[in-house]
């Protein structure tokens, strides 16, 4: 049960993390970045298993893969710029962490133009003229 090992170094991390943050706050961020970046890695194999089970399905149920990718590229980017801003959060910077949320959103946003376009087209084509 690999959820019971991340939960498992969560609660060790937190322990360290109240008893370092007295005496070497710094060392107290550190190690709760460290363990969020490993904890990261160690879910990027699993991450790339459901990548290519959803890019065999697209395949087989004739889906363009441009669409997954792009499905994919948002998902991503709302994972990273979520991560990263707990990190900043964790350091105490609130107000950098709202600006990487909203920067994750517009990037989110762009990425998703194309497949908003093609909807868009899609329904005009089905209205009568």
């Amino acid at each position: 049960m690999e959820i019971i090992q991340i939960v498992g170094l969560g609660f060790i991390v937190t322990v360290l993390t109240l008893i370092l943050k007295e005496q070497k706050p710094l060392f107290a961020f550190l190690l709760v970045t460290v363990t969020g970046l490993f904890i990261f890695l160690f879910l990027i194999e699993k991450i790339s298993a459901i990548i290519e089970i959803l890019e065999q399905l697209a395949q087989a149920s004739g889906i363009k893969t441009i669409f997954l990718k792009t499905i994919l590229k948002i998902i991503g980017i709302a994972y990273i710029a979520e991560f990263g801003a707990q990190i900043i959060r964790d350091a105490g910077q609130e107000s950098i962490a709202s600006k990487v949320e909203l920067a994750g959103k517009v990037l989110i946003m762009v990425m998703a133009i194309p497949i908003i376009s093609i909807i868009i087209e899609t329904v005009i084509q089905l209205l009568p003229v």
